[in-house]
């Protein structure tokens, strides 16, 4: 097929905050499929706070983005032509497609999803790497138990409404770190949790002692810096603190700032450990229709804000991430 293509591309590495200098639209074409390859018109694309440590120039879990390169991206595509056996046209398919409006695919890494089962934008939330992040890094990294008192912070995010209900289903005690107070009454009086402490007003030490009087067993980070460090002070006897992310640093001109409190780990024989969700990837499977079993019995409730918008709406979309402006899995939805 022949078709214009509109592309978000790298211009240059940004410095801080994402800035709309960073990005640069182009008109490309898309050309036919070859043997063995599909072409997909993008319906949904993923925004995720891990996007960010991609533009950046220095060793991490994958090589990042190239400027001049499409923006890195998971999506769900419609497939418009094919020449590949595994997929036909109309076929819906999630994989990193890219920030695009038409992706060329040889089909590898993509997994081909039904919209009658899930909403198509689930795909990429509770049903995707969100979904997947909260699941294992719970359960297998932070060695869930029943009984145990839980603490995920950016909890109205992604990840972190998934976390806290998962925590819930497996019979634990949640609290949940969020800005502002419609979030915290989101996983209080939505959510389940069994507390919320807005990091915005209160003082988050004070609030965990309340809240956790007997120690932190579990604490999910998703943002680091201050709040990683008091709930550092919290932690019971033998907890596990899992490293997700830290957005709170992310867009830093300045050193990382790291964990002052990191000595509370010896005392307490406790242990940080950081994972990266694509080590799970052969387990995909399993989480995924635990997940579904748990949404399907109400159990969980999938949280997502979607924009409706084109591609050229992206890098207004991706600063909702550090603005605290999205609840639940920030997705844009295109024509």
């Amino acid at each position: 097929m022949s078709a214009v293509n509109r592309q978000v591309r790298l211009a240059r590495r940004p410095v801080g905050e994402v800035r709309d200098g960073d990005w640069e639209l182009v008109d490309g074409t898309v050309g036919e499929a070859g043997d063995g390859e599909f072409v997909g018109r993008t319906r949904f694309v993923s925004l995720d706070p891990a996007m960010r440590g991609w533009l950046d120039d220095r060793p991490s879990y994958l090589p990042p983005v190239g400027i001049g390169e499409v923006m890195r991206a998971g999506s769900v595509v419609e497939v418009v032509e094919s020449r590949h056996p595994e997929f036909k046209v109309g076929d819906h398919v999630v994989g990193a497609f890219g920030v695009q409006e038409y992706a060329v695919s040889d089909g590898k890494g993509a997994l081909r999803v039904d919209p009658s089962l899930a909403p198509l934008s689930t795909y990429l939330g509770a049903l995707g790497m969100p979904g997947m992040t909260a699941y294992f890094g719970l359960l297998d990294v932070g060695a869930l138990k029943e009984g145990e008192t839980v603490v995920v912070s950016g909890a109205a995010g992604a990840v972190g409404t998934m976390v806290g209900q998962i925590a819930k289903v497996k019979g634990c005690r949640v609290i949940g770190i969020a800005g502002g107070p419609e979030k915290c009454a989101l996983l209080t009086e939505e959510l389940g949790f069994d507390a919320a402490i807005d990091y915005r007003a209160e003082d988050v030490r004070k609030a965990l002692r309340a809240h956790a009087p007997d120690g932190i067993d579990v604490y999910f980070d998703n943002v680091g810096g201050d709040i990683l460090d008091a709930a550092l002070t919290r932690l019971a006897m033998h907890a596990r603190v899992v490293i997700c992310g830290a957005i709170s640093q992310y867009n830093n001109e300045t050193a990382v700032q790291g964990p002052s409190n990191y000595l509370s780990l010896l005392v307490r024989r406790a242990r940080m450990e950081g994972f990266v969700v694509f080590d799970y990837a052969r387990r995909y499977a399993e989480a995924a229709a635990e997940i579904a079993g748990w949404i399907g019995e109400g159990r969980i409730k999938v949280k997502e804000h979607v924009v409706e918008g084109t591609v050229a709406d992206f890098p207004q979309t991706f600063r909702m991430l550090f603005s605290g402006g999205n609840t639940g899995k920030l997705v844009l939805q295109l024509p």
